[in-house]
């Protein structure tokens, strides 16, 4: 094959390489198995049809053999290096071009943070979750009294689960004052603004089963919560459950996994 044959198709790969890689990115979670079948076939054909283009198509040309100079013969030696074609001294480089291409086709696409949360919480759309130990850094009510502050590293996971999720927060408090630093705070963290949730959102209930008629009254496909009594009485009726603990648990039911912290769970920890 002539080599600006060769030149068009290295073009050809790298443009289709650098086409899949983006639409796979993009598309690795809506894929079905018949459009993931014909990617993989297409990525075959490439490899297959660069293989034949790496396989010597005819007899190589030999180089002739460069002769000793001597001080008689310097005037043909030149003469003689001058006209040998530039193409057989330097061997050309367009099977390393190939094989970069292919490389960097075949390279694994690292996931986003939203298609690990999607595949994490698989067809959930409805999720609940308390916020003292999983949102918020404190861990009682009556540190609410003092003051209310959003973790940072759980913060990134709330609002990409707000992207696809109905999100619904909850926790006790023991007065107003309470309620007002809680809501102030996720307000200051952007949660209000980034992300796709209302303050009308936010329950808050004065004893802690409050939390279970709320979740059973939403009925969602997932709840996040550190009580485990709460998670054992939740677990016959809702669909899946995370306990966040700082202590490694046994699971209690199929439908109920552990983590210790929201972030960790999704991988970003």
């Amino acid at each position: 094959m002539a080599d600006s044959s060769k030149d068009d198709f290295l073009q050809l790969l790298k443009r289709i390489g650098a086409f899949l890689t983006l639409k796979i990115s993009n598309l690795s979670q809506t894929l079905d198995s018949r459009s993931a079948g014909a990617i993989a076939g297409l990525a075959f054909a490439i490899v297959f049809i660069w293989r034949i283009l790496r396989s010597p198509s005819g007899p190589q040309r030999r180089h002739p053999k460069q002769q000793a100079v001597t001080p008689g013969s310097s005037g043909v030696s030149r003469h003689f290096s001058e006209n040998i074609p530039t193409s057989e001294v330097n061997p050309p480089s367009e099977d390393s071009n190939a094989q970069n291409v292919i490389d960097e086709f075949f390279q694994p696409v690292k996931p986003t943070l939203g298609q690990i949360v999607r595949q994490r919480l698989g067809e959930g759309r409805k999720v609940t979750c308390r916020l003292l130990g999983v949102i918020l850094e404190e861990t009682s009510p009556e540190e609410l009294q003092k003051q209310a502050t959003v973790r940072s590293s759980a913060l990134e996971v709330l609002l990409e689960i707000t992207k696809f999720c109905d999100l619904y927060l909850m926790e006790r408090v023991l007065d107003d004052e309470s309620e007002k630093k809680v809501l102030l705070a996720l307000e200051d963290a952007g949660v209000f603004t980034s992300g796709g949730i209302v303050k009308d959102k936010v329950l808050f209930c004065s004893i802690e089963n409050g939390r279970t008629s709320f979740v059973r009254q939403l009925e969602p496909d997932w709840h996040i919560d550190t009580n485990p009594e709460i998670v054992f009485q939740l677990a016959r009726f809702i669909k899946y459950e995370l306990h966040i603990t700082p202590t490694k648990s046994e699971r209690t039911a199929m439908n109920v996994f552990s983590s210790t912290s929201l972030e960790l769970f999704f991988g970003t920890a």
